[in-house]
């Protein structure tokens, strides 16, 4: 259901050490997302493609390139007229939806429709990202390092790195920003040029059970039958230039929109997918495959499961919290979702023997020569004895490291508090100042009942190690209860802590600060036990982390380098939340024997799911349009075509990018990867893996003749189909 980046993923992410077997250009045909000034060098004519690649990427003229645009929410999206309206998914309008709802007012349940453009509705928080320039700069970055290694290298890459940036930032146009980034441990530096326009607005955005129809039962499954689809609108100031929101903006002119196609696809056509992927990790050593499958996947499954049924627990009895918390708990269902699949999926794909067996590959290789050995003999020792020292306590690290977290505030500062009086540091007047209202802050969004929910979480984590990995605190607090006795221990443990007045106003915390460790002990014995080992176990592990960081990356650039020079290719670098792009066929797919998925689905099938019950709850006017075939020029045959699966290579970040046809016109929007498919973080499957995109003219039929909202398809570039429908008229 949600392809998008956003703080839980950003979150989850800081602590995931993410890995895979070896890519590499072409390797697969449809695999790949590939960097602009690659498109070139793709074989898109032989495949399919009507267009040249200059049309599609061209950095001294207007492009293709120049409509697709990044949210700031962690999406993609596209320009679709010439007055700034912009399509991307439901669930990345969503966020705008939650925070204009009221109990009485749900725009999730209900949507949104503007009947101008002067009824159109702030989307709070709500920025878009629009890339000017994209320049591989590493031969720049790395020029003078030829020589050097370690720290000195390090230091030269940074010095050429600030120093480029500071040049190309002084030179950029007025608004514009320039950054440079590393990708793929130091294989490539790229340099991206983009600007920020702040004003964004809701234009029309579906009903719940449209816009979510399936909900998380159907959540990266097919066949879909999901609407998933909203309209904003960029505003700029009078001037053009990016402004905040006013009432006195206006409309923003994009320098290309894309052109709508309603003429259809069928099975085996071409497409092609542009976007921004957020992350991937698909060059990385078997210790780090076996790292994910066993450990890290199935620990953030457990954690995101944990959090979202805290959370649920919040809005039980408080209907204005459900609203506020809705977006959240469907985005920590999701990536529940991916990362407990994506265990199965490196599983299934044999994944770490694979891997082996192409390191041992490596290793003859290298050894065959002498040049080789010289260059890249250390590489698979280095890696084995690296990993050797950091994976042994990779359970109890994962644990360690993730908690105190940003949902557990009390707790955090508690750890804070003990671990700065350990130190033996005192508070200055001005830091106590400056903390207190860190803690205040803190304490005006926290939420009781999921800091208590989400400490028993941890709790029963740490009994669960094995036993050469426990928490001994946590054993020398706990171990004398068994089953139900030490899970209710437990619990008293996270109230004391969450809940009861120990730690309930943030007076109460920042008085921790100014206490000796002896006091700490005397007045909290069994919260000052734990916490004070906690606080040694944890530095013990971010050092660790620190370590194993410092010794990786010159590792994983020679192995990556290696592989690409045994291989003969180029490889196409990580996604990094960077524009990308990746093409492909409409195709179904066999997720298992004697079984095979079509790649199209309809407003009828969507009928035969009605149960008329969330999440499957068809709205009648959908059914009353289907029943007398009122299809306008959207239909083909007897219904609507709902959604369809290609074989183009996406990841969390793409939802939101256009599909578009050999022609480079939109015939559908990319909203969810299948559930077989998971694990293209790490590899990309040719057998399984699928995008699932609304089909353009669901979009549009749900937006004119469902949601009587045809005042917006006037505005837009729309070829193919049939003889046009009469416009509707805004209500």
């Amino acid at each position: 259901m949600r392809l998008k980046l956003n703080v839980y993923t950003s979150f989850i992410l800081t602590f995931a050490i993410l890995l895979s077997s070896v890519s590499v250009a072409l390797a697969v045909p449809d695999e790949g997302m590939y960097t602009p000034d690659q498109i070139a060098r793709l074989p898109l004519r032989q495949r399919g493609l009507k267009l040249r690649p200059i049309d599609l990427y061209n950095p001294n003229g207007v492009d293709i390139s120049d409509a697709i645009i990044r949210l700031s929410i962690g999406c993609t999206a596209e320009f679709v007229s010439p007055q700034g309206l912009i399509l991307t998914n439901h669930h990345c309008g969503f966020d705008a939806l939650v925070s204009a709802s009221t109990p009485q007012t749900d725009y999730v349940e209900n949507g949104f429709k503007a009947d101008s453009m002067a009824t159109e509705m702030p989307a709070k928080d709500y920025s878009i990202f629009i890339t000017e320039r994209v320049e591989d700069v590493t031969v720049k970055i790395r020029k003078g390092t030829e020589n050097l290694n370690g720290d000195a290298l390090a230091q030269a890459i940074k010095r050429n790195t600030d120093k480029l940036q500071a040049e190309e930032q002084a030179k950029a146009p007025k608004g514009s920003m320039i950054r440079i980034q590393a990708l793929n441990s130091g294989f490539y530096h790229y340099l991206y040029q983009t600007q920020q326009i702040k004003d964004v607005r809701v234009v029309y955005a579906p009903p719940r059970n449209i816009g979510v129809f399936g909900g998380d039962p159907d959540n990266f499954e097919w066949t879909r039958h999901t609407g998933d689809f909203t309209f904003l609108r960029a505003y700029v100031a009078p001037d053009g230039s990016s402004a905040d929101y006013s009432t006195a903006n206006v409309p923003y002119k994009p320098k290309k929109h894309l052109t709508i196609n309603i003429g259809g696809v069928k099975e085996n056509d071409f497409v092609f997918v542009m976007g921004y992927p957020g992350s991937t990790t698909r060059y990385r050593e078997s210790q780090s495959i076996d790292f994910a499958e066993k450990v890290n996947f199935p620990f953030l499954a457990s954690y995101l499961e944990a959090r979202s049924s805290a959370l649920a627990k919040v809005g039980e009895t408080n209907e204005e919290k459900r609203i506020k918390y809705q977006s959240d708990i469907a985005n920590l269902d999701n990536y529940n979702k991916v990362y407990e699949g994506s265990s199965i999926a490196v599983r299934r794909g044999d994944a770490v023997a694979k891997r082996l067996a192409e390191e041992q590959k490596f290793a003859a290789w290298v050894a065959a020569n002498p040049q080789r050995r010289a260059k890249y003999g250390d590489v698979l020792p280095g890696l084995e004895r690296v990993s050797g020292e950091y994976y042994p306590t990779a359970q109890r690290d994962v644990i360690l490291r993730t908690f105190p977290t940003a949902a557990t505030p009390v707790f955090r500062y508690v750890y804070d508090a003990f671990s700065t009086v350990q130190q033996g540091k005192k508070l200055t007047a001005e830091e106590r100042q400056k903390k207190l209202a860190e803690i205040q802050a803190a304490y005006a969004t926290r939420e009781p009942i999921l800091e208590r929910e989400l400490i028993k979480f941890f709790l029963l984590k740490m009994a669960q190690l094995p036993a050469n990995q426990k928490f001994a605190t946590a054993e020398t607090l706990f171990n004398r209860f068994e089953g139900k006795e030490r899970r209710a221990a437990e619990e008293t443990f996270a109230e004391s802590i969450a809940e009861r007045n120990n730690f309930d106003t943030p007076e109460k915390v920042i008085a921790l600060y100014g206490m000796s460790a002896n006091d700490l002990q005397k007045k909290y014995p069994n919260i000052a036990e734990f916490v004070s080992a906690y606080v040694q176990e944890r530095n013990a592990v971010l050092g660790r982390t620190t370590k194993f960081n410092s010794e990786i990356d010159r590792l994983r650039l020679l192995y990556q380098q290696g592989m690409a020079e045994m291989k003969s290719v180029t490889p196409y670098p990580d996604a990094n939340s960077t524009l990308r792009f990746t093409y492909g066929n409409i195709k179904g797919y066999s997720p298992r024997e004697a079984v095979r998925y079509t790649p199209f689905t309809t407003i009828k099938g969507m009928i035969e799911k009605d149960t008329g019950v969330n999440p499957f709850d068809v709205p009648q006017r959908l059914k009353d349009l289907q029943r007398a075939r009122d299809f306008g020029r959207f239909g083909e045959g007897d219904s609507v075509v709902v959604n369809f699966l290609a074989t183009t290579d996406i990841i969390g970040g793409n939802s939101g990018s256009p599909v578009l046809n050999a022609n480079g016109e939109q015939v559908g929007l990319v909203f969810d990867g299948n559930y077989e498919g998971l694990g293209n973080d790490l590899f990309y499957s040719g057998d399984y893996g699928r995008t699932i995109a609304v089909d353009i003219r669901y979009v549009l039929f749900v937006t004119e003749k469902f949601g009587n909202a045809g005042w917006i398809l006037n505005e837009m570039t729309i070829k193919g189909g049939g003889a046009p429908a009469r416009r509707a008229t805004a209500e």
